[in-house]
């Protein structure tokens, strides 16, 4: 199991971060391949009858994401590698509600040095100009976060339709996110209305979902499902199929805010369905896990199931993130060990 082996820790300069332009290298052009088929960004009418024969057979699901753990590690220099990459997949994340325009500010300036320098040079990849792929943020501080990234490829994303219940009118949640790509917003993270799942209005879901498209405008649109309230993984697998046939350019697990979030049954679900979603289509969907994602172990984890489950065009920041808060201080201290021989306190890699 490798990334990309170019430079000392098979990390390609490259993909270091997003690209400026957006997250597709060519407008138009295909964004990902899948068993050699170039796939384009996502555009896609409903289809309920595929929606009703989606099935998940729960107990497979488990035991798969168990042998996951079990059999999957990259030690030494590829460590290294998949930790850095894992960087350059983050949205580094502040929604607490007391978050302050300086705490955004500070947590722009830790995106765009996510690695302490002398950290950077005993490693020996200060060519590689390692940046996390975005900032999320609340509305109210898309335009202090599109300040303080001005002059680097780092994205700027925001929470948006009601964040985290999403039960707010819908008038109101389809505003909010043309007033957060108005105040310069790249991503939009929405919200789906649980209810709709629970009731089976697949039609009601893709209507909501396809109106937040919309009112993205030329924004990326990432579909919170809310998979810790779905109660069950066939919902999940149903959920992620209308968000994608309405127009999601990524599917999201969670808001970070219920009481269970990623979780690997559920990013087995939701990759198959992109897997099959793209297969069926010839469009590929981003995925991002986020809730609970605190460990560098846990980053491995996850980027060796996009690997396995979708190939290695979902590695990238491009078509994989993480949503992530405490994430970035502990890969900090796993690769302070691999240059050093010695773990650090927590207290020396500062979020925000």
């Amino acid at each position: 199991m490798t990334v990309e082996n170019t430079g000392r820790f098979g990390i390609a300069e490259s993909t270091a971060s997003a690209s400026p332009e957006g997250l597709h290298p060519s407008a138009g052009g295909p964004i990902a391949t899948l068993g050699g088929k170039p796939l384009l960004s996502n555009r896609g009418p409903l289809n309920l009858d595929w929606v009703k024969q989606v099935r998940v057979n729960t107990s497979a699901v488990e035991r798969r994401a168990q042998s996951h753990v079990l059999r999957r590690t990259v030690k030494k220099d590829w460590q290294v590698a998949w930790l850095l990459r894992a960087i350059t997949c983050m949205d580094l994340t502040t929604l607490s509600g007391d978050d302050t325009d300086e705490r955004v500010r500070r947590l722009c300036a830790k995106a765009r040095h996510p690695l302490r320098q002398d950290l950077v040079k005993r490693l020996g990849i200060e060519d590689l100009n390692i940046q996390v792929a975005a900032v999320c943020v609340y509305h109210h501080f898309v335009e202090t976060a599109r300040r303080a990234l001005e002059g680097t490829s780092i994205r700027v994303a925001a929470v948006s339709t009601g964040f985290p219940a999403g039960l707010s009118p819908l008038s109101e949640r389809v505003e909010e996110i043309r007033r957060s790509v108005q105040a310069g917003a790249q991503d939009i993270d929405v919200v789906i209305t649980r209810a709709h799942v629970f009731g089976g209005r697949w039609q009601e879901l893709y209507d909501e979902v396809a109106a937040f498209k919309q009112a993205s405008g030329p924004a990326h649109m990432k579909v919170i499902l809310g998979t810790g309230d779905l109660l069950t993984l066939r919902n999940v697998g149903r959920a992620s199929m209308v968000a994608m046939m309405a127009g999601a350019d990524f599917i999201k697990t969670s808001t970070g805010k219920e009481p269970t979030n990623a979780t690997l049954p559920v990013g087995f679900v939701m990759t198959r369905a992109i897997r099959e979603y793209a297969q069926e289509t010839g469009m590929a969907v981003g995925f991002k896990p986020a809730g609970g994602i605190r460990t560098a172990k846990q980053s491995t984890e996850w980027l060796a199931l996009m690997k396995e489950e979708l190939g290695l065009s979902w590695m990238k920041a491009e078509l994989f993130r993480f949503g992530a808060s405490g994430l970035l201080n502990d890969i900090e201290r796993q690769l302070e060990f691999h240059a050093t021989g010695r773990y650090s306190a927590d207290y020396r890699h500062p979020i925000a």
